[in-house]
């Protein structure tokens, strides 16, 4: 009896050792089959985003000439409004075809920022988006419900559906009835 018993540990033993083989194999296969799925789906992330990449490098590649240009056409609208508000140049005769040149420039300036889908926010008598506008002042006003945009005092721009520069902006409040009695009172 104790000979067959031996013989059925052995024969057990014998085959465990196959067993874990076969374990350790399977598990080796599925482990090495996990880490090739999971460097494919990186190698599948990483050209997704180098193609969102090269996709945001042509549509928005000129993202930074786009706002420096802005400042020209600032600068260009400002002189404009200088000149025109200018005492010593209002007896000039030159100043109309100057101003003309000037309005010519502007709106080639304009038409090259349409082109490439530079677009002016429109601002007044919108209401204020904090994603779009900055506010620079409140301006107490009965006349338009309060948080609606009442003066631009520099207009934003978007390029495609980006913000390029918000636009600086005035916006309307509530009359406060404390100031109100005040004014009422030193007028009186």
């Amino acid at each position: 009896m104790d000979e067959k018993l031996e013989k059925k540990i052995d024969e057990t033993t014998e085959e465990k050792p196959e067993i874990n083989d076969e374990i350790s194999l399977e598990q080796k296969l599925k482990d090495s089959e996990e880490k090739t799925l999971r460097a494919l789906a990186e190698i599948e992330n990483q050209r997704r985003r180098f193609e969102k990449e090269i996709r945001d490098a042509f549509e928005f590649g000129g993202f930074n000439l786009a706002k420096e240009t802005l400042s020209i056409l600032d600068n260009l609208q400002r002189a404009k409004i200088s000149i025109k508000n200018d005492e010593g140049l209002k007896d000039n005769k030159d100043l109309y075809k100057f101003l003309e040149n000037i309005d010519i420039v502007e709106k080639d300036l304009i038409s090259i920022f349409a082109k490439n889908k530079i677009k002016k926010i429109i601002s007044v008598k919108e209401k204020f988006d904090p994603n779009l506008h900055q506010a620079m002042m409140e301006i107490e006003d009965e006349t338009v419900e309060p948080g609606t945009i009442v003066q631009e005092i520099q207009p934003g721009y978007m390029y495609g559906d980006r913000l390029l520069r918000p636009s600086f902006v005035g916006v309307a409040k509530k009359i406060d009835q404390n100031n109100k009695e005040k004014e009422e009172k030193k007028g009186v």
